[in-house]
C-alpha cells in the first residue's frame, strides 16, 4: 500500500460571519509557488459562499479575503453556492460549485480571466425530473437500477431535479473538446463538448438516452466505496494517464464514512478506465476527520504538485480545510499494479 502523509488542518472558521460555522471542500489552482484557494464558508444557518486565500508554497497561508469572493445571486443557488472547484484552461478559469436552492442541488460554471472579475454561466447540468431522467435513461435496459433507487424524490409539492453535482474540469481540451466530470449518483459520468453553450436541454436529452455509455466508474460494492461515490479533484495529467481522486463512501451502523479513492484514465479516451485501487488513498483516522459538522469524512477537492509531492486538500468532517500528501510517482506505480 501508498504512503500517505496526513500533513493536518490548513484552514479554519473564523469570527467573521460569512464563515463563522465552518470551512471545507476547496478548488485549488496552482501558479509556480503559489496557490489560490477557493473555499466553501459556510455561515451559522448553512448559508454557503464562496471564500478565498493564497498560499506561499503547499501549507503557509499568506493571504485572505474578509469577504466571500463568490456569492448567490439567483434563484437557483438562494440557500448557498457550495464546494468550489478551479481549472485554468488556455487564458480562462472554469470555477464550477454546486447551486442549492433548499431543494435542488445543480452543477454551476463560473469563467473569469483573474479571478478578480466573474461570468456567470448558470446551471450546466440537466434539470430533469426524476420521471423525465428514468424515462430517458432506462430506454435501452443497460443503466444499473441503482440510479433510480438512489435518485427517486418523494415530495409532491416541490419541482424536485435528479441531483447532479460534484463538477470538475480536466485541466485542457482532450481531442479539442471540453471535457468535465460530474455525478448523478451512484457513479462518475463523463461529459465532452465543444464549448459550454452545447449544454442545451437537447443535448442533455440525448445524453440521457445513452445514459450508461458516460459512466466512467460506479461503486465497487465490496470495498470503501460501497454505497457511492462522486468527483472530487480536477483529474492530474501523467504519462501514464488522468489520475482521477474521488470520494467513496460506505455506510456503517454509525452513518456513512467517506474516504478520498483514486483511479487512473486514458489520456485519450477518459471513459476507459485503466486502473483502480482497490483501497482508500486515505480514509478519516483523526478527530478532526472523525468529528465535526458531518463525522467521518475526508472530501478531498484539490490538488498542487511540488516537485514529486502530490498535495491533496479536503474537506474534513465539514468542518475545516486539511492537507494530505504522496509522492506523484508512487501513486503512479501503486495505480499501475491495479490495472483493469
Amino acid at each position: 500500500m501508498i504512503t500517505v502523509k496526513k500533513q493536518g488542518i490548513v484552514l479554519k472558521k473564523t469570527s467573521l460571519a460569512f464563515e463563522n460555522d465552518s470551512v471545507l471542500n476547496p478548488g485549488v489552482y496552482q501558479d509556480g509557488n503559489t496557490l489560490h484557494m477557493l473555499y466553501r464558508a459556510v455561515k451559522k444557518g448553512n448559508y454557503s459562499t464562496v471564500g478565498y486565500c493564497k498560499f506561499d508554497g503547499p501549507l503557509n497561508v499568506i493571504e485572505r479575503y474578509d469577504t466571500p469572493i463568490i456569492i448567490p445571486n439567483t434563484i437557483e443557488e438562494n440557500k448557498g453556492v457550495e464546494d468550489p472547484r478551479i481549472v485554468k484552461i488556455d487564458d480562462l478559469f472554469y470555477i464550477t460549485y454546486t447551486a442549492y436552492d433548499g431543494i435542488n442541488a445543480l452543477g454551476a460554471l463560473i469563467t473569469s480571466k483573474d479571478l478578480i472579475n466573474f461570468e456567470r454561466k448558470g446551471i450546466i447540468t440537466p434539470k430533469f425530473t426524476f420521471d423525465e431522467f428514468q424515462n430517458l435513461a432506462e430506454c435501452n435496459n443497460l443503466t444499473s437500477v441503482k440510479y433510480f433507487r438512489h435518485n427517486r424524490h418523494f415530495n409532491p409539492n416541490d419541482k424536485v431535479y435528479i441531483w447532479d453535482k460534484d463538477i470538475a474540469f480536466f485541466p485542457r481540451r482532450i481531442n479539442g473538446k471540453l471535457a468535465f466530470l460530474h455525478r448523478i449518483k451512484p457513479g462518475i459520468q463523463l461529459v465532452l463538448i465543444d464549448e459550454i453553450e452545447d449544454l442545451t436541454n437537447d443535448f442533455w436529452t440525448n445524453y440521457l438516452l445513452h445514459f450508461n455509455e458516460h459512466i466512467i466508474i460506479d461503486p465497487n460494492e465490496n470495498n470503501h466505496e460501497s454505497s457511492y461515490i462522486g468527483g472530487g479533484c480536477p483529474p492530474i495529467e501523467t504519462s501514464e494517464g488522468w489520475i482521477m481522486i474521488y470520494h467513496g463512501v460506505y455506510d456503517t451502523v454509525n452513518g456513512y464514512v467517506y474516504t478520498a479513492a483514486v483511479a487512473l484514465l486514458d489520456l485519450d479516451n477518459p471513459i476507459k478506465v485503466i486502473a483502480r485501487l482497490p483501497y482508500p488513498l486515505f480514509e478519516p483516522e483523526l478527530d478532526y476527520e472523525l468529528n465535526g459538522v458531518v463525522n467521518n469524512v475526508v472530501f478531498p477537492t484539490g490538488t498542487a504538485l511540488f516537485d514529486d509531492q502530490l498535495y491533496i486538500y479536503y474537506g474534513a468532517a465539514d468542518k475545516t480545510v486539511a492537507c494530505a500528501s504522496v509522492s506523484l510517482k508512487e501513486l503512479v506505480q501503486e495505480l499501475l499494479s491495479n490495472k483493469n
